[in-house]
């Protein structure tokens, strides 16, 4: 299941700009003033990609497995940051 397939469920909302998200079977109370769909958005992608590495490693701890996947996300926000920086700088030597 994708990021934006996540079950309403999922989130819920509660006064005082907070909003418990569920990731990896564990929930999480968090208190933000970004727009819920957003937090829903950043908690399905977490939940997705340890679902990913619990299914290629099966004998790892949950934080071994949250460990692991925010690696992989981290790689790959440093490969789009690079591919970006390349890109800006691709188009300032064209100007």
């Amino acid at each position: 299941m994708g990021p934006d397939q996540t079950p309403e469920k999922d989130v819920v909302e509660f006064v005082d700009n907070k909003i418990v998200v569920d990731i990896f079977g564990e929930q999480y109370p968090l208190k933000t003033d970004a727009d819920a769909a957003y937090v829903k958005q950043l908690a399905a992608l977490v939940d997705s990609q340890m679902k990913r590495v619990a299914q290629s490693t099966k004998s790892l701890s949950g934080m071994r497995i949250g460990i692991l996947a925010a690696l992989q996300i981290a790689d790959h926000y440093l490969q789009m940051k690079k591919d970006y920086e390349e890109l800006v700088a691709l188009i300032n030597e064209k100007k």
